[in-house]
């Protein structure tokens, strides 16, 4: 059975889906853009400032559910673009203390909004 959680200070869902769900002590977190809450509009930026945003978004839902960046233990980015790997990359890395999540980079034809990056992650309680 699915157990919805829905941040408060999390951006709104622009489709039917909850920002994450609980399964046991495992939270899904929903694929997260570059969206300024505030605004429910897509940043100005280069993909090192998108990246930042959806983790302050990621964060945000985080925090929210009572966990933290440490509890993440897997994380998936989606590009439109792998020539911005390095800087999405830097970004990414600033997010995170080492031992790092596991982690998978995939190019997608395009995202939500027009945004050059999306990222998802599972964290364990």
């Amino acid at each position: 059975m699915r157990q919805a959680f829905n941040s408060p200070r999390g951006p709104a869902a622009i489709g039917p889906y909850s920002h994450a769900v609980w399964a046991g002590d495992l939270l899904y977190l929903s694929g997260q853009t570059p969206i300024d809450p505030a605004t429910g509009k897509l940043i100005d930026g280069d993909v090192a400032a998108q990246t930042t945003r959806v983790f302050e978004n990621l964060k945000a839902v985080l925090v929210d559910a009572g966990l933290t960046m440490d509890h993440v233990i897997k994380c998936n980015v989606y590009l439109t673009s792998m020539t911005d790997f390095p800087a999405m990359n830097a970004a990414y890395q600033a997010c995170f203390t080492s031992p790092f999540p596991a982690r998978t980079t995939v190019a997608v034809a395009g995202l939500p909004l027009g945004a050059a990056v999306e990222i998802e992650v599972v964290a364990k309680r």
